[in-house]
């Protein structure tokens, strides 16, 4: 008797500690989804029309892989297309008359001396200049050189908006990066939330977010990410800031003293 009933409570206890064993690991594997969160300033989709709280993780991406996209006028002029509303400096060598600033029209073409209309949009310089010495040399000139400079990149813009001194849209001449935008806008407000810089971008079209701490990017702990054309950025405020928002947008438009609503 003796025996089994030692038998039996090893036997217990065999199975009490299988049992805790087996609790102790979906507790730990629980925990490690449940906490698991997207990393400031990586990438994913935004799933729409959900808030960006609710990024989509399935589709979170490298921000290193992301930003390593972005290849402005800057990163190579020789390989940017040319864009509406930008502005060229066209000379050709020795015919100072033929020499002119010109912006591209919203059709993407621009009009020139003797050969009139000139495709620019969605063409490199070096292209532009193949085609212009061409036309030129057709009837006018004897192996003209045609040198074509972007003069200004407005068909490069990024925006800006939110809790910042000046929203607006900035014309992106070359390189700028997150840090530079911001200042473009003259810097945060006093209600900014530091922690909600959010820069949207269209990669694959699909609309992306990533959320950058702009303290960490200021001390370098937090890469100061190049942008593309046609960037958003958007500064959120702070909680305190955006509570108040959310309470005066819940209250009735009456006049009279109301009820704070429960948020």
């Amino acid at each position: 008797m003796k025996f089994g009933t030692g038998l039996a409570r090893a036997m217990v206890l065999l199975v009490f500690a299988a049992v805790l064993q087996a609790c102790t690991a979906g507790s730990n594997s629980f925990g490690d989804s449940g906490t698991k969160q997207m990393n400031q300033g990586e990438f994913a989709q935004v799933a729409q029309p959900k808030p960006v709280a609710a990024l989509n993780q399935s589709a979170a991406a490298s921000v290193d892989k992301i930003f390593a996209k972005a290849s402005g006028p800057g990163s190579n002029p020789q390989d940017y297309k040319i864009g509406a509303l930008d502005v060229l400096d066209i000379s050709v060598l020795g015919v100072q008359d033929l020499n002119r600033s010109v912006q591209v029209n919203s059709g993407g073409t621009i009009t020139l001396p003797l050969i009139r209309q000139v495709q620019a949009a969605g063409r490199t310089q070096a292209e532009m200049e193949r085609d212009i010495a061409a036309r030129l040399s057709q009837t006018y000139l004897q192996n003209p050189q045609v040198t074509v400079a972007v003069k200004e990149y407005n068909s490069q813009r990024i925006t800006v908006d939110g809790a910042v001194q000046k929203p607006g849209i900035f014309s992106k001449q070359g390189d700028m990066s997150l840090l530079q935008a911001i200042a473009q806008a003259q810097g945060l407000t006093n209600y900014a939330d530091p922690t909600g810089i959010l820069v949207f971008r269209m990669v694959n079209n699909k609309r992306m977010a990533a959320r950058f701490d702009i303290r960490q990017v200021r001390s370098g702990k937090q890469p100061d990410p190049m942008l593309l054309a046609g960037d958003i950025v958007m500064v959120d405020e702070n909680s305190t800031k955006t509570t108040l928002r959310d309470i005066s947008a819940a209250m009735p438009l009456t006049g009279l003293f109301s009820v704070v609503p429960l948020l």
